[in-house]
């Protein structure tokens, strides 16, 4: 008995020149790059054209308002650790001592604002932009001055 090998094209080369390939329109069977994104994908580029929609359902197209990247933080510090960083302070300029006491400028370092957590044991005049009033009280209470501005 003779076995005859059937030689069968594949489907591919048969629809060669064939501009679907058997899909219909030539837009299907192109993967999801037809669809050009998901969801809201390009709406700033046909902005007119989606402008109503999108106010009607309260969204904006586009940019607005600006975010400063200079913009310091407000720093706090405690008295505990105020008391703690004072050698610190004193090596870097910004503690001085005078007849009054010891006087420590707040304002040239990140620290902007000083809170009440700890205790004072010496004549502190701390200038910052802000107290707590317990921080304030216990300065008061030990002999020393605060100066906000």
């Amino acid at each position: 008995m003779i076995v005859m090998v059937v030689r069968k094209r594949k489907k591919v080369i048969k629809q060669r020149g064939h501009r679907t390939h058997g899909w219909g329109s030539p837009k299907k069977h192109r993967g999801s790059g037809s669809r050009g994104g998901v969801g809201n994908a390009g709406f700033a580029k046909k902005g007119q054209q989606k402008k109503s929609q999108l106010m009607n359902r309260g969204e904006y197209i586009g940019k607005y308002g600006f975010k400063s990247k200079t913009k310091e933080k407000t720093r706090y510090i405690n008295l505990d650790d105020l008391v703690k960083i004072i050698p610190e302070l004193k090596d870097k300029g910004f503690v001085e001592e005078s007849k009054e006491g010891i006087i420590v400028d707040l304002l040239k370092t990140p620290y902007k604002r000083v809170l009440g957590r700890g205790n004072v044991d010496k004549p502190y005049i701390i200038k910052a932009l802000g107290f707590t009033k317990l921080a304030e009280e216990k300065i008061v209470k030990a002999g020393g001055k605060v100066i906000s501005s």
